[in-house]
């Protein structure tokens, strides 16, 4: 089939729907990936069709307005035999079009959307996301998402079947410890502490900053971008840390995993900002188990399932800068649990994840 597949962002970090396209193509699909460009995009590389709108607006009600009205009019008039839906924000367009040309739609909920730290917030543009969600998606016949707390909460909501497909790495991704020297971090003899994903409100950052004054033997590395990274970075700046916190930028996911490989602790706490943080499984982990990287992270239910299970981490609900320097010294002295991340990484596979996506493509 010619599968068209949706997103909002400009493609280039984007892992999962990266995963999914090729699984797509490697199982006999014309896939054509569609998203946005900006002024600042790189230029792509991929072995599957993609198209990158350049839009006037880039940010609140008025961006959302711009691309569901382009992307609905780009759907309407592309040659494909299925849409895949990624996210709530490209939710309407896809709804629409395979409503109005009798096509069938699959969708791919990354998050909660209406549970985001940036939506929780403001009660109109909550009600609006929720109210789209509570029209749509009872209607929609093949769901699925990141983790099973998400799905049971809407299964229970809509009385729906969404399934999970966590987003977990292939099994053979370069786990980059052939390729570290290509990561540009000088860690000056020091121990890495690593941060990867998006630089938004409720990532841990901050806590992490706030100790590093207490772990003169570390450097902290960001990498990716976001919201809050300008005032992260005043913050180290006010800090005087601006030779142990280091903000890489965005990095392709094709170069990450050498990132990664350098790294002695993998960083992922999050603040209890509503349930789409509470229930995630960020895979930042999957990639932190990859590469062999032991993970601090906050004890929630998703996040507990896989660290405490496999042993390849520590699990916290206090942030106090002294008891985290406290915990990272630990980490950092206790032996890696080489069998736990063995076990882990046979285990946890795109490969066995991504079963459910081509059923749901062959049923049709």
């Amino acid at each position: 089939m010619k599968i068209t597949v949706s997103v909002t962002n400009d493609l280039v970090t984007d892992q999962r729907v990266h995963k999914v396209c090729i699984t797509l193509m490697q199982n006999g699909h014309e896939v054509k990936l569609v998203g946005r460009r900006f002024r600042t995009s790189p230029e792509l590389n991929r072995p599957y069709l993609f198209h990158r709108m350049r839009l006037c607006f880039n940010r609140s009600f008025l961006f959302y307005a711009e691309y569901t009205v382009r992307l609905f009019f780009y759907l309407l008039t592309d040659k494909t035999d299925m849409y895949l839906a990624n996210d709530t924000d490209t939710l309407v367009a896809n709804f629409l079009a395979s409503r109005i040309r009798r096509k069938p739609l699959t969708f791919d909920a990354h998050e909660m959307f209406p549970e985001l730290p940036e939506v929780i917030q403001r009660k109109f543009v909550k009600t609006v996301w929720t109210k789209i969600e509570d029209c749509i998606f009872p209607r929609l016949k093949r769901t699925y998402t990141v983790c099973q707390s998400i799905a049971d909460i809407y299964n229970q909501k809509y009385n729906m079947n969404m399934q999970v497909i966590r987003n977990i790495p292939f099994a053979q991704q370069e786990n980059g410890t052939q390729t570290r020297q290509m990561a540009r971090m000088d860690a000056k003899g020091k121990k890495i502490l690593l941060y990867q994903g998006a630089v938004n409100v409720g990532r841990g950052i901050e806590w992490m900053i706030d100790t590093m004054p207490y772990l003169d033997e570390f450097v902290f590395y960001v990498i990716g971008d976001g919201d809050i990274l300008e005032e992260l970075k005043e913050r180290v700046k006010r800090a005087g840390l601006n030779d142990r916190v280091f903000f890489t930028g965005r990095v392709p996911f094709e170069q990450l995993p050498a990132y990664t490989a350098c790294a002695d602790i993998g960083i992922n706490l999050l603040e209890n900002k509503g349930l789409n943080y509470y229930y995630s499984l960020p895979n930042r982990i999957f990639d932190y188990i990859r590469a062999g990287v032991p993970v601090l992270a906050s004890d929630f239910p998703e996040i507990r399932r896989i660290v405490a299970h496999y042993g390849i981490g520590t699990l916290v609900d206090c942030y106090d800068p002294s008891f985290l320097a406290v915990t990272i010294r630990q980490m950092a002295a206790q032996k890696k649990n080489e069998t736990g991340f063995a076990i882990a990484n046979a285990e946890l596979t795109w490969e066995n994840e991504s079963k459910v996506l081509l059923e749901g493509c062959h049923s049709e």
